[in-house]
């Protein structure tokens, strides 16, 4: 989840967002075109319209690096790419009412399940169950190589940000623009080496759990009771239902989950070695790189990890065109508490 150095304090509120009027211009799809199950239309196909949705429809599968990864595809073949991240412990569901909303408007929206999620396996059963943010962002880099695609939007959340952040930083020319919640979430190990208000560590208690082996007995025995728990502490206004948790919990069943899960929370704090291939580019991160292309950042208000000041904690690492929106209302997983508000962010900064 997100770097716990990019902030100060925890449990600051925001102020309100404006209105879906007010943030975009995106089109409401005609009424009579409405399904409750799922997209329906393929690339190409006749435009989706707004849900609940429960699926993303038939997942695709490429050869991408070191993973075979699954993904969600809708939209037209032609559009323009948007590539959306999720995070953990969350998965391609998280996007099951954004995706539709950004097919209507014409873009190819991409999907992928991450290393250790859903239907994404390693090739080799040998390789390094590696997940330092790195690795992910190299993923998404070997994804758009794999499918042909120069240039896209990355929006995300949680992981997902962390590793959208990483490609428009190190990477511009593949990142047409970004949306990114809670901001600027690469990570520096050495910063991660200093705690934190005691209110703030306090909501990372599952962080320190995964540095134990009972946090890894933890992890393989309770993966779904646990990821439920951090749900509902991430999103205190967000009323799930059972179904809606049980589509994401499926993906929690790949072989790497908990190899995957365990490895990214110990590299964070230092606790768990990364691949040395990947050492220059992880002291690049490390050293905070500025993000210039088109960005919108995103704070749910009463997620427990966003921090106080409007933004203002990361402003100073976004060089190019910016706007920050906070969200009333809305915890940790944005794009599925509040999917109408995050497509709009994409295509709105997509227009700047």
């Amino acid at each position: 989840m997100i770097d716990r150095r990019s902030f100060g304090k925890v449990f600051g509120a925001g102020a309100a967002a404006a209105s879906l009027a007010g943030l975009s211009g995106l089109a409401s799809p005609p009424a009579s075109a409405a399904t409750a199950h799922g997209p329906g239309a393929g690339p190409g196909g006749t435009a989706p319209v707004r849900g609940p949705y429960t699926s993303l429809g038939a997942l695709k599968q490429v050869d991408a690096g070191v993973l075979n990864i699954g993904y969600a595809e809708s939209g037209p073949a032609d559009g323009p790419v948007v590539i959306l991240l999720h995070g953990w412990p969350y998965d391609i569901h998280s996007y099951v009412d954004v995706a539709p909303l950004l097919a209507a408007e014409g873009y190819r929206v991409i999907v992928p399940h991450l290393r250790g999620h859903g239907t994404t396996r390693f090739l080799s059963p040998r390789a390094f169950r590696n997940a330092q943010q790195s690795v992910v962002a190299l993923d998404v880099i070997a994804l758009m190589n794999a499918l042909r695609i120069e240039k896209a939007v990355l929006a995300g959340y949680d992981w997902g940000s962390r590793t959208a952040d990483i490609i428009a930083a190190v990477w511009p020319e593949r990142c047409k623009a970004l949306v990114s919640v809670t901001g600027y979430l690469i990570t520096n190990r050495d910063a991660n080496k200093q705690p934190l208000p005691p209110k703030a560590e306090w909501a990372w208690w599952y962080q320190y759990y995964f540095a134990t082996e009972r946090g890894r007995l933890g992890l393989e025995e309770n993966r779904h009771d646990l990821a439920r728990l951090v749900w509902e502490f991430n999103s205190p206004t967000w009323e799930f239902d059972d179904a809606t948790f049980r589509r994401t919990a499926a993906s929690f069943e790949n072989p790497d989950y908990v190899a995957i899960v365990l490895h990214n929370y110990r590299w964070r704090l230092g606790l768990a070695k990364g691949d040395p291939r990947y050492d220059r580019l992880e002291r690049r991160l490390a050293a905070g790189p500025m993000i210039g292309v088109p960005a919108i950042t995103l704070d749910g208000e009463v997620d427990p990890f966003t921090p106080a000041g409007e933004g203002a904690a990361y402003r100073a690492k976004f060089s190019g065109r910016y706007a920050h929106r906070t969200l009333k209302g809305i915890g940790h997983n944005v794009p599925q508490e509040a999917p109408e508000a995050f497509a709009a962010a994409v295509v709105d900064v997509d227009s700047f």
